[in-house]
């Protein structure tokens, strides 16, 4: 979308008609990056982030005045959708909320006109909410610690792993923190399984690295250390969906990444390495395709403590 565009327009997408607003909106000031930015950005990734979102309806951070204004979560898809956005059957693992369904570009665009600039997802699909399809860790350093301690601690991970003949896949959240995720498709585990997994590996790393590890949630216990949160397998508990912008002062991305990417920022000492925007983000997978698209498919067994 060219800068100077009217700020409301009509398009038609994929045979549906929708009507864009504000388009001249800044929605990131520190980058001058409007809503129309935002919209054409998930229209670009839409490729590779529709099937991450394929049957996981999101929940919504919306943010109609970007990250300085207010915000709000959003797990029931909005009643004034038009009426070709499906909605998800309320069930016991959305405690009873009709998310949206957000399987072709003309949804998500109209989600992207909504200022929803994050997408959350479960770890588990509709098909099969009992069993997630991967086992999820979030890595957060706590200040002082950066995400350099954070790709200390996720290669030990994808170390102990290989060990155990697992797998892995990892993104940046956008923010300050990693995310390790351990495809486990058709596996039959259980979110409490992948929990108590979860749990396990940390606290091994934290047994041999106890002043940059943590397993214990206790916030005040985190500073200098990077906490490994197993909590996020939870069946309730959304994680940021790959490929989607963050609220940060710009417009960060939660990014796929290489594990030679997450080496080198270790070796570099380099904290904005792994640090990626929405137009580096389209060129990447321009480049490289979807780092994360094991994520959709790996079949693993996780092994039985």
């Amino acid at each position: 979308m060219a800068r100077g565009q009217a700020s409301r327009k009509k398009v038609e997408i994929e045979g549906r008609e929708l009507s864009l607003s504000n388009l001249d909106k800044v929605l990131y000031p520190a980058a001058g990056f409007r809503k129309a930015d935002v919209i054409d950005y998930y229209r670009r990734i839409a490729p590779w982030v529709l099937p991450h979102l394929a049957q996981r309806p999101p929940t919504l951070v919306r943010a109609p005045d970007g990250p300085d204004g207010p915000r709000f979560f959003e797990k029931n898809c909005p009643s004034h959708r038009p009426d070709w956005v499906d909605t998800a059957p309320g069930n016991e693992a959305t405690g009873g909320t009709k998310g949206c369904l957000v399987e072709e570009l003309p949804a998500l665009v109209w989600l992207a006109n909504l200022a929803a600039l994050e997408l959350h997802t479960h770890q588990w699909t509709l098909a099969d909410p009992a069993h997630p399809t991967a086992m999820v860790i979030d890595l957060d350093p706590g200040p002082p610690a950066t995400n350099i301690d954070s790709c200390r601690v996720a290669l030990a991970l994808r170390e102990t792993l290989a060990r155990l003949e697992l797998q892995c896949v990892i993104k940046t959240s956008g923010g300050k923190g990693l995310h390790l995720s351990v495809p486990i498709h058709g596996s039959g585990a259980t979110d409490e399984e992948t929990k108590r997994f979860a749990l396990a590996l940390g606290q091994l790393l934290e047994s041999r690295d106890p002043d940059r590890v943590l397993v214990d949630m206790t916030r005040s216990k985190r500073p200098g250390k990077v906490f490994i949160d197993w909590s996020q397998n939870d069946r309730h508990k959304t994680t940021v969906c790959a490929y989607s912008l963050r609220l940060r002062d710009r417009p960060t991305v939660s990014t796929p990444l290489a594990w030679p990417e997450v080496e080198a920022a270790l070796e570099a000492g380099d904290v904005d390495a792994l640090t990626f925007e929405a137009e580096a983000v389209v060129a990447r997978v321009g480049e490289h395709g979807d780092l994360y698209a094991d994520s959709l498919t790996l079949q693993q067994d996780l092994p039985a403590l």
